[in-house]
């Protein structure tokens, strides 16, 4: 048992790793270079890059794509009041708007107040 769990095992490992060796090179996502131009050693003089000469692999794009990033969940969406589509002015704390269609006023609840005298 334990010696074709073995086998069953390296013939595992045998099929994965040839499937890495065999693996189409063309179909692999294209790598622009690292940004580190033509600069050589200051020492030896050999270039400081594998890929000399290359351009930023990342630039504007990914800095836009970062700046987006979180643009939809923070930005502020609220739902559309019918009332206010109706408002023509606002005119501050503790006064009533002034809106399309009828002028509507509302009186107050008292007109006038009786004053009593305080007995002792």
């Amino acid at each position: 048992m334990k010696a074709s769990l073995v086998l069953l095992t390296v013939f595992i490992v045998m099929l994965f790793s040839i499937s890495l060796v065999l693996a189409n090179p063309t179909l692999l996502p294209k790598h622009p270079g690292y940004p580190m131009g033509k600069t050589v050693d200051p020492v030896s003089g050999q270039s400081l890059a594998n890929d000399p000469g290359q351009i930023n692999a990342t630039g504007e794009n990914s800095l836009a794509r970062a700046a987006a990033f979180d643009d939809v969940h923070v930005k502020q969406s609220l739902s559309i009041n019918q009332d206010n589509q109706r408002l023509l002015e606002k005119p501050g704390a503790g006064l009533l708007p002034k809106v399309q269609g009828p002028n509507i006023k509302i009186e107050p609840p008292v007109k006038e107040g009786t004053k009593m005298t305080a007995s002792p």
